[in-house]
């Protein structure tokens, strides 16, 4: 198995394999750059086929956190880890703690968060062993409503503002009324996408490998429930991606009937090559890395004891970053992915 001339290594600082007998933890931790500041980033476990697989997804994922603090101006580099194993039959708290161990080793380089696969909880074990974790602290608005450390409400409220903006842009209209989304994937932060988009007007068509959670997608919001293959050949204004990355590719993309494609998922593209291919398509594409930011921004600011109507207006603010890159990228002919990673690559390097 390569690392250094791996074809996702990209000057990567640090790449860490982790493991512990006795709770069976095997794990893979990735600190792509901290120019900005500590590499923040989740904890994914995953029932990877092979290490190989678990490490082409830490370094594909640590190298997306990088350009998404970046983007977002926050004073944080990237990471990333994954603990290979199934999460509903191998985690036990001895493995949390042990992934909570492996972490506090590194001595604040990175800082462990909640992803797909692990909770709150799970943070919680980990945050017994170690002070490097963010994503459990309860957080209150100014109405005193309060929520859990979960950042995937966040998340899901930035990739809800990304739609819009890009709604705006590509079919010049602010209102979702009528909209129609397909929503790939309604885990913690699709289930919340569309509930927004739902009580925003929108009509939504969803598709997850958990059949319980689409079931509960139309009982709650009426959603039209769709085959995981079938998802990507919606007739539909809109295509977010809301599940697992590499989803774009040339499979994929000429089956797309959407106009924009704008969704909470991680690395997207399956190759940088798709991202042109999209635009010489005439869809519009909002790189996910920028969308999807609500959730580092979220657990970032717990860290600082920040104002949590500041969190919201930062988050929000994803709507006018987009919309500048939408407008630039039109303005020079190119692919908006490669104009963000622009604006990040001036910030971080």
């Amino acid at each position: 198995m390569k690392l250094f001339t791996h074809h996702e290594f990209d000057n990567h600082e640090q790449v860490v394999f982790c493991h512990d007998k006795a709770s069976g933890l095997k794990a893979i931790i990735a600190i792509h750059n901290t120019h900005r500041g500590p590499a923040l980033g989740g904890c994914r476990m995953y029932p990877y086929a092979s290490e190989a697989e678990a490490l082409n997804d830490v370094l594909r994922l640590s190298r997306g956190m990088t350009y998404k603090s970046a983007i977002a101006n926050l004073p944080l580099g990237g990471g990333k880890s994954v603990i290979i194993g199934d999460p509903r039959r191998d985690k036990t708290p001895a493995l949390m703690r042990a992934m909570g161990l492996a972490v506090e080793r590194l001595g604040g380089r990175y800082i462990v968060a909640e992803d797909s696969g692990t909770h709150v909880a799970d943070m919680q074990l980990i945050g017994e062993v170690t002070n490097h974790v963010s994503g459990i602290a309860e957080k209150c608005d100014a109405e005193g409503n309060c929520r859990n450390g979960d950042p995937s409400p966040m998340t899901a409220r930035g990739t809800f503002v990304g739609i819009q903006a890009a709604v705006r842009h590509r079919l010049g209209r602010d209102s979702l009324q009528g909209l129609r989304v397909a929503i790939q994937g309604v885990g913690n932060v699709g289930h919340h996408l569309a509930k927004h988009l739902h009580d925003a007007g929108a009509q939504i068509w969803v598709s997850d490998i958990n059949r319980e959670a689409v079931q509960h997608m139309v009982n709650e919001l009426g959603a039209v429930a769709v085959a995981n293959e079938e998802i990507y050949d919606q007739d539909v204004d809109v295509f977010a991606p809301c599940a697992m990355g590499a989803i774009l590719n040339d499979e994929t993309i000429p089956r797309l009937r959407a106009r924009i494609v704008a969704g909470a998922a991680n690395n997207q593209l399956a190759e940088k090559r798709h991202g042109s291919i999209l635009t010489e398509k005439g869809i519009l594409y909002a790189p996910d890395y920028v969308i999807n930011a609500g959730g580092v921004i979220d657990v970032c600011y717990e860290r600082n004891a920040t104002d949590p109507q500041q969190i919201v207006r930062q988050v929000d603010a994803i709507g006018e970053t987009l919309s500048e890159i939408f407008n630039r990228a039109e303005q020079q002919h190119r692919p908006t992915d490669e104009l963000a990673d622009q604006l990040a690559e001036e910030r971080f390097a």
